[in-house]
């Protein structure tokens, strides 16, 4: 779909009837300062549109665990992730429809990202490709893919790059085996492998979304770390999906859907590129191209098949992460 096609067919979001005016996003923890930007801006598009007065909340941690929250209970009308594995989990418990991939455009993923690295000012360790991160006194921070899809990217990432660059699976396992050698601790969220990196000043070098790199500037201050952008990376889409539990119980689905379909507008992505996450529309994409540097990107389908068999792979219980990272201790 072109920009200009995304543009007309997602600008009007759909009038509000919700018997409730408040709404609770779930999301995962380092899209904070992104959807603070975007329920303001939500609030008072619904305000200017149909006069009414809505508050949107939020619940921020892991994405995994909010997932598991959500489940057991929390009453979210709306799942914001960084993993399709988290809305799977969710939709196969009846929570969100089976369908929910098809209920949006582009896979109900109004935005995307990739994997970068962060390293301290300077770069004292001269990190500049995935090769270097696996060097001898070299110590990398990153998210325990078993709790959060910001560690099962950065995992993915790390693998796949070995296959984009012509290596076989073998030779993947065995980079990744390495890599997490090289990994003191697993943070449990993104936002809290910051927290390990900045704070607590561990580690050489942060694995994280490319959208961090603005809330540690925010956050931290200008200039505490430099960003390295290796040569190849993954793209990680953020679906979305009503939590159908909750609208029925609350009656919040049409305003449930009005926050989800404003995701897709030109307001929307421009305050999502403002937050370096990467925009669908071509045309807000174009205008930041000085954010968004150039890397070559692979697609989780092309060396994983699916994020669902990447889990049932790698992830789940007894899986390829749990003998590498058993392995490499």
């Amino acid at each position: 779909m072109s920009a200009l096609a995304l543009g007309a067919g997602l600008t009007a979001t759909p009038p509000v009837h919700a018997q409730s005016a408040a709404l609770l996003n779930a999301s995962y923890d380092v899209a904070r300062e992104f959807y603070k930007d975007i329920n303001a801006a939500f609030i008072a598009h619904v305000k200017k549109t149909s006069g009414r007065d809505v508050t949107v909340q939020q619940s921020h941690g892991g994405s995994s665990a909010q997932a598991r929250a959500v489940a057991d209970g929390l009453d979210a009308d709306v799942v914001t992730m960084n993993t399709t594995t988290d809305i799977d989990f969710l939709a196969e418990r009846g929570v969100v429809a089976k369908d929910w991939a098809q209920r949006f455009p582009h896979g109900a993923a109004p935005t995307t990202s990739t994997m970068l690295f962060l390293v301290r000012q300077g770069n004292p360790k001269n990190i500049r490709d995935w090769d270097d991160l696996v060097k001898p006194g070299v110590q990398v921070v990153v998210v325990n893919p078993k709790t959060g899809g910001n560690g099962r990217m950065a995992y993915l990432a790390a693998w796949g790059q070995v296959l984009a660059r012509g290596g076989t699976p073998e030779q993947a396992a065995d980079f990744v085996r390495r890599l997490y050698r090289n990994v003191p601790v697993l943070a449990r969220g993104g936002r809290d492998a910051t927290g390990v990196f900045l704070q607590r000043g561990i580690g050489d070098v942060l694995i994280t979304f490319e959208s961090e790199v603005v809330s540690v500037d925010r956050e931290f201050g200008a200039g505490k770390v430099d960003v390295v952008h290796p040569s190849v990376s993954i793209v990680a889409e953020n679906p979305v999906a009503i939590v159908e539990r909750t609208v029925q119980k609350k009656g919040t689905r049409d305003l449930a859907k009005a926050y989800l379909d404003f995701l897709y507008t030109e307001e929307a992505q421009e305050i999502a590129a403002r937050h370096a996450i990467r925009p669908r529309n071509e045309a807000v994409l174009r205008k930041y191209a000085a954010t968004f540097k150039p890397l070559k990107l692979f697609t989780v389908q092309q060396h994983f098949g699916s994020l669902a068999e990447a889990q049932r792979v790698h992830f789940n219980d007894g899986g390829q992460f749990d003998q590498l990272y058993t392995a490499g201790r």
